[in-house]
């Protein structure tokens, strides 16, 4: 178990909804199965935003979850718009469009407070003192329980907690992904929670021979033994898995219980090399 900020009690290994179908039909009712089945198996961090699906993720978790089983935290994410770009979004963290995005995830998720509400990405065409005084405004007003990021620097992360306490961060990081090693340092020492997405990266081939060796010695999957070792990497790792299929999500979920010896340790620890 983990305490965000402190005093929010989750379990260490959570659900990433992104990856959920949304559109009505089979595909639908599908997700709606997997988000259930997740909260079924022990699952109280489950995270999503208002760009997954522009609002639909959010009303999909709505409708799979609520009323919410008691302790469970569905986190969401603002700060990003549609675009006409080729990416399909940009960012927009000026005040006014995270208010309106807190505002509608409010009502999709069907809460009248947000327990984490994370800025989804920092615009760097608006101050960050403004994007960051709009969601501690938000969360003075109770709508807002504690204020995370996402795919910040150990810099910006320092100038963020100049300004709001920052009670969780959502970077890539992964087993074969350690860009982020220098941001997870800083949070471990802050205590701030650390959500890594895209937590079972793909790898080169040498890479991924060696992981499903592991793998092998422990009759586990290569997952399995990635998700093992981001919660023995570090106590703040708050894992969250996404997939659309319930054998993929029973399969991720059992990493919890999967034992890395401190020689599979070293050799996965290794492949950082």
């Amino acid at each position: 178990m983990f305490r965000i900020g402190g005093d929010l009690e989750v379990g260490r290994l959570g659900f990433g909804a992104m990856r959920l179908p949304t559109e009505q039909g089979p595909a639908r009712e599908a997700s709606l199965a997997v988000a259930r089945r997740a909260v079924e198996l022990g699952v109280t961090l489950i995270d999503t935003a208002h760009m997954y699906g522009w609002g639909a993720n959010e009303e999909l978790l709505a409708e799979a979850l609520y009323p919410y089983a008691k302790g469970l935290l569905v986190t969401t994410k603002v700060g990003v718009a549609r675009s006409d770009s080729s990416a399909g979004w940009k960012h927009d963290a000026r005040p006014d469009v995270l208010r309106g995005q807190v505002e509608h995830a409010l009502r999709r998720l069907r809460v009248e407070r947000i327990e984490l509400l994370q800025l989804h990405r920092i615009d760097p065409e608006v101050d960050l003192a403004d994007q960051l005084g709009a969601l501690r405004e938000l969360q003075t007003e109770g709508k807002v329980g504690r204020i995370g990021l996402s795919e910040v620097t150990v810099t910006e992360l320092k100038q963020a907690r100049e300004i709001i306490d920052v009670a969780s961060v959502q970077n890539r990081y992964s087993l074969l992904d350690r860009e982020h090693e220098p941001v997870l340092t800083a949070c471990e020492a802050a205590g701030i929670a650390f959500l890594p997405w895209r937590p079972v990266a793909a790898a080169a081939s040498d890479a991924s021979a060696e992981i499903a060796a592991v793998a092998a010695d422990l009759d586990a999957t290569p997952a399995q033994v990635s998700l093992a070792w981001l919660l023995h990497r570090s106590p703040v790792i708050l894992p969250i898995p996404g997939t659309a299929r319930i054998a993929h999500l029973e399969e991720n979920l059992a990493a919890n219980h999967l034992h890395l010896a401190q020689a599979h340790l070293d050799r996965l620890d290794r492949l950082a090399e």
